[in-house]
């Protein structure tokens, strides 16, 4: 007999999921009155996984990729079962995008490719990345050169201007000087959230992550080819 608390590897799993699978398991107690024995499949799994948890600490290294399974959600990352040992990809590095939680991008049971970011051998931690370099807006935003027109959606609105979104993960600032061809008192009197715009790219600044746009731009530009004509 093996009771369910040493039948399984952490409290809650399934025991069903056993039905009608070879385990293996080690004998705990033994009443030869009773003819009656005790075992536990969950010491032989502890044992297996210290077993994996030593080799894997043995060859890890910073930069090594692994194909995982997500094993929970937080509202901070998601835990992934790297085969023995457990790492975490923070929120910040699940998306390109701004996310709220894990969940938008994957879900409990999923197989991802993740590569170790950091490890801190010390504590048993693993820190992992799931975004891809090659998915980075930032890098995609070399094809769109200053001087580039382009639809962009109003995103936010602040005193001075309206942040506006030009790609998946790239907001651009339209400085409330830069969104009408006459003086307004608020972004508001022009635009709203939700609105698709034609914007001009006037700056970029990749260290700092900051994009200049303007509405105004495109408007004077319209003025002076109708005044030609």
């Amino acid at each position: 007999f093996i009771p369910a608390s040493q039948a399984v590897a952490n409290r809650g799993d399934d025991l069903e999921a056993l039905k009608g699978q070879d385990v293996q398991f080690r004998i705990i107690e033994v009443n030869r009155q009773r003819r009656r024995a005790v075992g536990s499949i969950r010491s032989v799994l502890r044992e297996q996984r210290k077993a994996a948890q030593a080799k894997f600490w043995e060859s890890v290294e910073e930069g090594q990729e692994f194909t995982g399974t997500v094993k929970s959600l937080t509202n901070f990352g998601a835990f992934v079962d790297l085969g023995g040992v457990d790492g975490m990809i923070h929120i910040s590095e699940l998306s390109w995008n701004r996310i709220k939680h894990p969940s938008e991008v994957v879900s409990v049971g999923d197989t991802v490719q993740v590569y170790v970011k950091s490890l801190d051998r010390e504590n048993g931690k693993i820190s992992l990345g799931y975004k891809k370099k090659e998915d980075n807006p930032w890098e995609i935003l070399n094809e769109y050169p200053v001087g580039t027109v382009c639809d962009a959606t109003v995103v936010g609105m602040t005193t001075f201007g309206a942040f506006a979104k030009i790609l998946p993960g790239i907001d651009g600032l339209i400085h409330i000087s830069q969104i009408a061809d006459r003086r307004i008192e608020k972004p508001q009197d022009v635009l709203k959230v939700g609105d698709v715009v034609k914007v001009k790219i006037t700056d970029i600044d990749f260290d700092k992550k900051r994009v200049s746009l303007s509405i105004r731009a495109l408007l004077e530009n319209q003025g002076e080819d109708a005044s030609e004509e």
